[in-house]
Order: structure tokens, then sequence, then C-alpha cells
């Protein structure tokens, strides 16, 4: 059943009106029940505390799963009512019910790390689907469900790919899908939360109360963001593998500015996050790193804002030194396996007529290193690359060549950029009237669509991986159906994609059709 005011609409005619204080239920002016109030109007509701943001885990291995929760009795309380140690106990079984135990035992949730737990379980069976739950204070979780990465031969992974939920701008029926769908695990590309809010494509930090800056205002904005079930639900049916891009800490930023009130707040959105996903190390947080699903699939995960230096610098990285030699040592060593790399910010060229680029915080504003990394992936001859990217808050479809600048550059890869789970994209005007143009100066450029929210499905298996654009009807409703839209697909051992015949008529501001005859 569809709300009858809609959290969008609602924000927007509280800014237009000036009222928005007495809505968005972090602002400062309002009391932790009026805050609670505010939200459940938003949509929001949290599972029984303490374990109010639910459950998830993460980073699968095959012997292992990191399992998550965070004791949050009042979620958007500056301060949680708690003891600086509470014992938390954890049980894995084989069955929902826990009847089949595998694992299980007690972890202390300090203060200190926000009452979070981050549990590494290890000796668990590769490619088994296991159950888990938590107890504390007299009181028990829901129950998640995960998966351990296969080893040796694997006919076939299915995993999604999300990004850029900004709570201000709907529902997450596009995660109500992903938690519906029969998935080995879900990559998050970032943008995982926004540090201010938008109404109308808007800043209205204003009225939110300050822009945030503290640990306690980040763990605010997370309870926040996880209080959408639909959020909690995803997080309870699969396991993740994470990135981040920038609005996890602050717009466009780059992580080597060194300012001292920069480096604070960084350090203090870093720990928000560590507390609130399921990742294995939170001192000194290393997003990036290999994981492999059996002999089918590598994942790189990539870290593009921790090392960066600033844009459009004849030297400049996006990668940072040590991670750009990881990098490329792991298409040195990569195996007879698909090759996906997890990038948050668009790698392909995104050119303007006449010269220049539509956005340099992403790879167009550090061209040296993506030629060095790209020539390194066709000088070795690594195949079978897929790049799958987020934050445009559009869908594109990309081939993926060994230097952007040379006309005649071959193919090496497919680059999908996926639609947005809610976050504003351009107008349906601006896309209509850019798309062609975009498509006229990026010959790579093979397929745009900015009007639609949603989540990429990736089924891959060993002679074909296939991409199917899911895509929701309308993210003010909860309950919004999710649909297919188009579906590409690359042929193992032939670089780049092509459109699958019985979506290839599906609505689109830009497809570059295959030469007649």
């Amino acid at each position: 059943m569809t709300q009858k005011l809609n959290r969008r609409d609602l924000l927007r005619g509280a800014a237009a009106a000036g009222a928005l204080g007495t809505v968005w239920p972090l602002s400062e002016s309002l009391s932790p029940r009026q805050a609670m109030a505010a939200a459940r109007d938003l949509g929001v509701s949290y599972d029984p505390a303490p374990f109010t943001l639910g459950v998830a885990s993460g980073d699968p291995l095959p012997d292992g799963v990191v399992l998550w929760t965070r004791l949050a009795p009042e979620p958007l309380a500056l301060t949680q009512n708690l003891p600086d140690s509470v014992e938390v106990e954890w049980v894995v079984a084989e069955d929902p019910l826990l009847k089949r135990r595998t694992a299980h035992g007690k972890v202390a949730a300090s203060a200190a790390q926000g009452h979070s737990v981050h549990i590494p379980v290890r000796c668990l069976e590769p490619g088994r689907r296991y159950y888990y739950r938590f107890k504390a204070l007299g009181k028990t979780s829901r129950v998640g469900r995960t998966k351990t990465a296969p080893v040796g031969p694997v006919r076939e992974v299915r995993f999604a790919a999300a990004n850029c939920q900004a709570f201000h701008d709907g529902f997450y029926a596009a995660h109500r899908g992903i938690a519906g769908e029969d998935l080995d695990f879900v990559v998050h590309l970032g943008d995982y939360i926004y540090e201010h809010g938008q109404v109308g494509g808007q800043h209205v930090r204003d009225h939110e109360g300050p822009e945030v800056f503290t640990l306690a205002d980040y763990r605010r904005r997370h309870a926040l963001y996880k209080g959408d079930p639909a959020l909690r639900a995803m997080h309870a049916a699969h396991p993740v593998f994470l990135t981040w891009d920038d609005h996890e800490v602050a717009n466009d930023y780059s992580g080597t500015n060194p300012s001292e009130p920069f480096v604070t707040r960084r350090a203090a959105a870093y720990q928000a996050y560590y507390e609130h996903m399921p990742l294995r190390d939170g001192n000194g947080v290393q997003i990036y790193r290999n994981r492999r699903w059996g002999d089918l699939l590598e994942l790189d995960i990539l870290d593009l804002r921790q090392y960066r230096s600033a844009q459009n610098l004849p030297d400049g990285t996006i990668l940072g030194a040590a991670q750009k030699a990881w990098l490329k040592e792991r298409v040195d060593t990569a195996g007879d396996s698909w090759h996906c790399w997890v990038n948050s910010i668009m790698l392909s060229q995104l050119a303007k007529p006449g010269g220049g680029y539509y956005f340099t915080d992403q790879w167009d504003g550090f061209r040296a290193e993506r030629a060095e990394v790209l020539g390194h992936v066709h000088e070795t001859g690594m195949p079978d690359l897929v790049v799958i990217t987020g934050d445009w808050h559009s869908a594109f479809v990309d081939d993926v060549v060994a230097d952007f600048d040379q006309p005649d550059a071959p193919v090496i890869g497919t680059e999908f950029t996926a639609h947005s789970i809610t976050s504003g994209a351009y107008s349906a005007e601006w896309n209509a009237t850019n798309g062609p143009v975009m498509g006229g100066a990026n010959p790579h450029l093979k397929y745009f669509e900015g009007n639609r929210y949603g989540y990429d499905v990736h089924e891959v298996t060993p002679r074909r991986w296939s991409t199917h654009m899911r895509v929701i009807d309308d993210r003010r409703d909860p309950y919004s159906p999710v649909r297919t839209l188009t579906t590409f697909h690359v042929d193992r051992g032939r670089a780049g994609s092509h459109e699958d015949p019985a979506t290839a008529n599906s609505p689109a501001q830009y497809r570059r059709r295959a030469p007649s005859g």
C-alpha cells in the first residue's frame, strides 16, 4: 500500500514553507521523542531494541564472513543509555531455525565503537548458506542470512550492485527488490549516506541543523538511513562487499587534504562508517582488496577517495601509490576468470563537445593515471574485464579502451554504471537533450538512461556476463514494483558488450546502434 504522503514531497513542502526543522528528524531543535515521531512520518521504523538497526554480514571468504550489529536502543539520540561494555552472544547455523549450529560465541560491544560488533567468523564451509542471530540485554535480534564464497569450479554467480541512496530523495523500494532477489551477494558502490540534505536540488543544511561534522552526528545520520526497513531487509538477506565514495564524509573530498578540521572530520566519518558496516578492520580502514568467487570471478574492490590527490594535476593520483601498485600487480597475476573492478566513480571518459569534461571528480580528473593503468591492462593482455560503477545517478554502458585520447585504441573491457537507488538524477529534459550530445562526443559510449532509479543484477557464467538493469516505477512509493529495463551481455573472450535483442527497444535517452548491413 502506498503511503499517502511520501517523504520526498513532505520534505520539499516543508522546505518551501520554511518549516523543515519541524519534520527533519535530525534537527537540533527536536527532542529524542519528537525526532522519532518525525522519522515515523517519513516512513522510518526500527527493529525492536536494542537491535534497532538490524543485522548484516559482509566480505564473504570461503571459510567465513563478518557478522555485524549495533546496539542502539534510541537510534536517533546523541548518546545511548547503555553501559560502557555490553556482552553480545552470536550464533551461526545451517538452518533458519538455528537448530544445526556451526559456530557461536560472545563478544563485548563497547561504547568506544558505538556498541557495534564485527565478528570475523571462520571455520565455515565454502559455498554454503548460513543463518545467524545475536542476543544482548535479554533480547534477540532478527535472523540474518549469509553465504560463504565457493572454491573451485563455479557454474554461475548472481549479484546486485547498488549505489547512491539519499534518504531525503525517496523510499528504498529498490533495496526491497534486492532483498527479494536470488543472489550470492551484493556490492555497494558508495554514497551509502549523504552528509547533508537536498530538497528539489537545493542544499537545505541550514534547516537540518549543522552539516554533519562530529562522530555523534555521523552516527545519527547512519541510524536514520538504517531506519528504512527495506535497507535492513537487504542486509539481512545477503552478504555485502563495500566501497565508498564522497558523501560518506563530504562532497567531492580528497583524502589527502591535510587541514586539521578536515582530518578530524574524516576520522569521525570513517569511524561511524565502520560502526555501521560489516567490515573486518576499523583500525585505519582499508577498503581496497581482492576477493574471489571460485574459479569464475575475481573482484578487485577499489578505494577512490582515501588516497587521492586534488583533481587535474599533472602528477595527480586517484589510487595513491600503494593501491596503484597493488592493482597493477592484480593485473599481472590475473587468473583465468572474469575480472571485475568495483569502482565508485566513472572510469570511462565523458568528454564535452569541443573540449573539456563533464566532471573531473571522476577518473577524467586523473587522466594520466587512467591511461597508465588501462595501458597496463592492454600490455599484459588481461582479458574479460568488467567494471561496475556508481555515482552518476544514471545508467551508462561504455566500452573501456586502452587510451581514451587515441581514437583507434582497442576495446579492453566494459563498464556498467548503475542507476541510483534514490539519489536525484538530472531532469528528463536535460537527459533527452544531452544524451545524444554525450553519445556524439564519446564514441565508446553505447547507452545512457537517466530517468529511472534502481540497481543492476549481474549474472555471470563461464561463457557470458549479463547485466540486467532493474528499475522501480516510483521512488516515492516504498512498495514500488521492480522490472527489468534492459539487459546487456559480454561474451567471454570478446571485449565489448551488446544489448539483448529482447530489450533493445526499451526507453533510453541514447543508444549507439550497430551499423546496418
